[in-house]
């Protein structure tokens, strides 16, 4: 198994729920289209070979005249799945052809109905027509092509079903439902995937739960799995009043929200999805609860928020955005290298990365972007050796009531959803811990937040910058949550609906009480996965463990993941000089511990300089290797218990086609 995660779609006919499956996966997706990124591949040979973007390559075949009967030839998939996705395509045609004839304001009802049950989203449709979503959707709600909603029959009609376990479609003439309760609707997280899991389900849940303990009646919207998988429990229809399951997307919950006329929308327990459609929502005139869209939009927006802090006195690292490889070169001269790039349009699946040096800094640009003023890249100073520092908080009217500090382990520099956080934090600086909670007040104050909100800090000799806002629940939050004994939820959804809430007290933590999350990793699933971290999240779970000190906690949790004590035999392959010397005092406690060293050239060079027995073994590759020095054969006869491999320092992205000899180790 591979997959990270799934979704779940349902419709009345196979058009329609798949449609709806794809969009889910990512929200760039509009269904089953022709996609430009595989135009270049040979379209028989991305037919016979299976991989995750296969039912694109089948909607660009048959965009380009290839039947049915000529794509089960290449992939033998049931021809009954194979004809619907033609016809799927023929349509596409039409509407293409269509649109030369008519605009969406003239547009035939039958056809417009027509697309609506094979499940064309109003946001496909206004590409079609040359329109935006707002237009098209107000035509259709003009023309009464609505939605009805349907009750999921879980009992196989051995009886009457009355479940609360719904879906919007467009195949259907009446609705199975009657829409009295004006419930408070709660906004999942979408699709199970790496940076959207069940930290968001839990946060989707407690909210839930508040709301019900308090009278208020629920309507829970989410797409991730069935509601006898344990993985989610937001889908389970047990939870609340009413569970849709549907799309995260503004055309499905402005549907949802007019049919249920519900007194209001959470939308900030479901991680990024639910925040990217806020303002959209707020401007449809939808009441949001919580703090106010057009603040989140002031945190989301890097010119808004970068304006504000500067207003407010507190730092953040220097960054720009550029329209020219030349300009990316000045700013990366005047700042100093090393800084972190981010492409606004990339290729091949390259994003955001560190770069070292101007030659990387070209190279990088080259291999990932095109920079232009159509496609800006921004650029930002990287500081090296500084701590990352996580801050969960709650506010109410802009005050904050609550909040929690957790500490990385890691270095700034690896996406926070890989690094393992300690809680509560064990070396910060009290006069670090007090600016940050200043600078988290001024942000809230300024921000107006009403509920949850995250903040991401760096530390480097007790000077702080803020990296970044998040005005919504993160992913630490059910980690903190429940090392404190303090759920920042409940408080959050009682400040946002009103419900009376008090600040908490400080808490009275034993010093010999520790908590660490561990990030699991599933890299050795994955053939040619470079099991390195940087600043996109690899992480697909996580455990969190308990000690009497962070050392305790922390191997615990590491060997919950999966993670063995090596028994005897350690292998060294440390990069950068720099790298060895801070590496130097806890491999002289490895050799203490009786642990057998081996290590590559350099690498065995330097620790028998400083005294440490150390077996040398030749790199992959070297010819005419002896056995008791081949780094091949240790690994081929798994001699080696745990490999210490530590990149050197231009940590630049390995060009695809290009494997390093410690890239091919690891």
């Amino acid at each position: 198994m591979k997959s990270v995660g799934e979704v779940m779609a349902i419709g009345r006919t196979c058009e329609e729920a798949i449609r709806k499956a794809i969009r889910s996966v990512d929200p760039s997706n509009l269904g089953v289209n022709e996609t430009k990124a595989l135009m270049s591949i040979d379209i028989d040979t991305e037919l016979q070979t299976p991989s995750d973007q296969r039912m694109f390559a089948i909607a660009n075949a048959m965009h380009n005249g290839y039947s049915a009967e000529k794509v089960w030839e290449l992939t033998k998939i049931d021809r009954w799945f194979l004809y619907r996705l033609k016809g799927l395509s023929n349509f596409s045609k039409d509407m293409g052809a269509l649109m030369k004839e008519h605009s969406v304001d003239s547009v035939p009802i039958r056809t417009f109905r027509r697309a609506k049950e094979l499940g064309f989203s109003d946001r496909q449709l206004a590409l079609f027509w040359d329109s935006n979503e707002a237009h098209v959707r107000r035509v259709r709600v003009d023309a009464g092509i609505m939605p009805v909603v349907k009750q999921i029959d879980t009992v196989a009609a051995e009886f009457p079903a009355f479940t609360n376990y719904l879906y919007t479609t467009y195949n259907g003439a009446q609705h199975d439902i009657h829409f009295n309760d004006q419930g408070v609707m709660v906004l999942g997280s979408g699709v199970y995937r790496i940076g959207s899991s069940v930290e968001f389900d839990w946060c989707s849940v407690r909210a839930i739960r508040t709301l019900r303990a308090n009278g208020h009646k629920t309507v829970m919207v989410n797409l991730t799995s069935s509601p006898f998988n344990p993985e989610t429990v937001s889908t389970d229809y047990d939870e609340a009043d009413r569970l849709y399951f549907e799309n995260i997307t503004q055309e499905t919950i402005l549907d949802i929200y007019e049919l249920e006329r519900s007194s209001g929308v959470i939308i900030s327990m479901g991680g990024q999805v639910p925040n990217n459609i806020a303002l959209p929502l707020y401007r449809s005139n939808v009441k949001i609860y919580g703090t106010s869209p057009e603040m989140i939009d002031t945190a989301e927006n890097r010119y808004k928020f970068s304006r504000m802090l500067d207003r407010l006195g507190v730092d953040q690292p220097q960054w720009k955005e550029l329209t020219s490889t030349e300009e990316a070169k000045e700013f990366c001269q005047r700042v100093k290298y090393p800084v972190l790039v981010r492409p606004s349009y990339v290729l091949s699946g390259a994003a955001m990365n560190t770069v070292y040096s101007e030659h990387d800094l070209h190279n990088y640009l080259d291999q990932a972007a095109a920079v232009s003023k159509e496609y800006p890249v921004v650029i930002t100073k990287y500081i090296e050796n500084a701590k990352e520092i996580e801050m969960d908080a709650v506010a109410n009217n802009g005050k904050m009531i609550g909040h929690f500090i957790s500490e990385h382990v890691e270095n700034a520099g690896v996406h926070s959803g890989d690094a393992t956080l300690i809680l509560p934090p064990q070396d910060l600086d009290p006069e670090t811990i007090r600016k940050i909670e200043d600078a988290t007040r001024k942000i809230g104050d300024a921000l107006n937040v009403t509920g949850p909100y995250n903040i991401q800090f760096i530390a480097k000799d007790n000077d702080i910058k803020v990296i970044e806002c998040n005005v919504r629940a993160a992913r630490s939050f059910p980690f903190v949550s429940k090392v404190m004994g303090l759920d920042l939820i409940e408080m959050a959804t009682k400040a946002m609906t009103g419900i009376p809430v008090r600040e908490y007290p400080p808490l009275n933590i034993p010093a010999d009480y520790v908590g660490v999350k561990v990030p699991q990793f599933s890299f050795s699933r994955l053939s040619g996965a470079d099991p390195v971290m940087g600043v996109e999240m690899a992480s697909t779970g996580e455990v969190a463990c308990f000690g009497r000190t962070k050392y305790e906690a922390y191997i615990k949790g590491l060997v919950s993941t999966g993670f063995k004590l090596p028994k005897k035999n350690i292998l060294l392959s440390i990069g950068s000089f720099k790298d060895k010397m801070e590496m130097l005092p806890a491999v002289q406690s490895l050799h203490k511990l009786g642990y057998k060293l081996f290590a590559t050239a350099g690498t065995a060079d330097f620790f028998e300089e400083h005294g440490i027995p150390v077996q040398f073994l030749e790199a992959l590759g070297d010819e005419h290797q002896r056995q008791e020095y081949s780094l091949t054969h240790a690994l081929a006869n798994n001699l080696i218990d745990l490999y210490i491999n530590l990149p050197s320092s231009n940590k630049f992205r390995r060009p695809a086609n290009y494997m390093s000899k410690g890239y091919r180790t690891r």
